[in-house]
């Protein structure tokens, strides 16, 4: 029965604590919040923490959710997951974001055909490895679809500050990339 649930009515009967209903939220949702909150945190153990805790939230607020169409549910659980990984990261481990990142790095682009020589599982590697602040704007902006404003208020800096963190863990990348493909030509 609740596998033929829309999202509507799922979180209808998780508003009124049916154990069942949150199952199946469960069901649907964590591996989708878990894969959002590997991108914010450097271990999987440290995604699944998150991503428990942020479930828990989305199920204990569940009456303040609003059905806005299909996919709303998600997306209302992804912000609280996205929201709570950015606290983490500003509780434990906020470094203090220098504005010098307006140089340029004078580093080419990588082209597309580059690209399709890195392997997805690679830069997936890189952006892990960013700092906490870069990974999360890099995230926020690039994968999230999040303006500078919107990063800027959402971690406490300015506008700027963002699009400077943005430039450095682009220039990261940037340098990772050219390595990688440097040593496969070898």
């Amino acid at each position: 029965m609740y596998k033929d649930l829309d999202e509507q009515e799922l979180a209808r009967y998780c508003a009124k604590g049916d154990r069942l209903a949150e199952d199946e939220l469960y069901t649907r949702y964590a591996a989708r919040v878990f894969s959002l909150c590997r991108r914010y945190t450097d271990s999987a153990d440290d995604a699944k923490d998150l991503m428990q805790d942020a479930i828990i939230k989305a199920l204990d607020k569940i009456s303040t959710y609003t059905y806005s169409g299909k996919g709303s549910l998600y997306a209302w659980i992804s912000r609280i997951a996205i929201n709570m990984a950015l606290n983490q990261i500003k509780r434990q481990r906020w470094k203090t974001v220098s504005l010098d990142a307006w140089q340029q790095d004078n580093l080419p682009e990588p082209t597309g055909q580059e690209m399709e020589e890195v392997p997805q599982e690679k830069l997936l590697e890189w952006i892990s490895k960013l700092p906490d602040v870069r990974k999360a704007v890099f995230n926020l902006y690039c994968i999230d679809g999040y303006s500078h404003k919107q990063i800027g208020q959402m971690l406490g800096i300015s506008e700027k500050g963002s699009a400077g963190v943005l430039a450095k863990a682009r220039k990261q990348l940037k340098e990772s990339i050219r390595s990688y493909l440097k040593d496969k030509e070898r």
